[in-house]
């Protein structure tokens, strides 16, 4: 009998925030996939519960995918967890779409999401919105991207690292102008 692949969404911020069906299911599956395995520790650690972790991120996610199907299709339950909120949104899929494509069971654990806390937090029309994820590195996809941003009238929510911020805000105050970036 396969296994099952959970997909359980962590806090953002303060540990407390998971849900008790994130809890139970970290505590009983064989194995937890991680991107940083030193950050989902100390979720593991607030929460008392000892698994096998196995690092998996955007540069081993080719690699480590056919390992972790492996261990899928000898009934083994894994359950992946991002740093911050609900996997497979900007982070490491290619297991999600191995598993679907073998017909390995995928089980989602909803809880905390960046963007649609965010959303729902701003005061902007939640009606119809655009998820753009992080924009891209290179210059002429960014600016084709920037350009998409330009011509929409719908919300638009974008990821950001922290480091990239001031950049990031600066292009966009070029092609929107102040009044239409909240």
């Amino acid at each position: 009998m396969k296994g099952k692949l959970y997909i359980v969404a962590t806090p953002i911020g303060n540990l407390d925030d998971i849900t008790l069906r994130a809890i139970n299911t970290l505590k009983q599956v064989d194995i937890i996939i991680a991107e940083d395995t030193r950050h989902s520790l100390k979720l593991l650690n607030h929460l008392e519960i000892t698994k096998p972790l196995i690092s998996y991120h955007r540069h081993n996610e080719e690699t480590k995918s056919d390992v972790l199907i492996e261990k899928l299709q000898e009934g083994q339950n894994i359950a992946l967890v991002s740093d911050a909120g609900t996997p497979g949104i900007c982070d490491p899929g290619e297991v999600i779409k191995k598993c679907i494509e073998l017909g390995i069971k995928i089980i989602p654990i909803p809880g905390a999401c960046a963007m649609i806390n965010s959303l729902i937090c701003s005061g902007i029309d939640t009606k119809e919105f655009t998820f753009l994820g992080f924009l891209p590195l290179n210059k002429k996809l960014r600016k084709k991207k920037l350009e998409e941003i330009e011509k929409s009238n719908k919300t638009i929510i974008i990821y950001e690292a922290p480091h990239k911020l001031e950049t990031t805000l600066n292009d966009l105050k070029k092609i929107l102008g102040e009044e239409r970036m909240l």
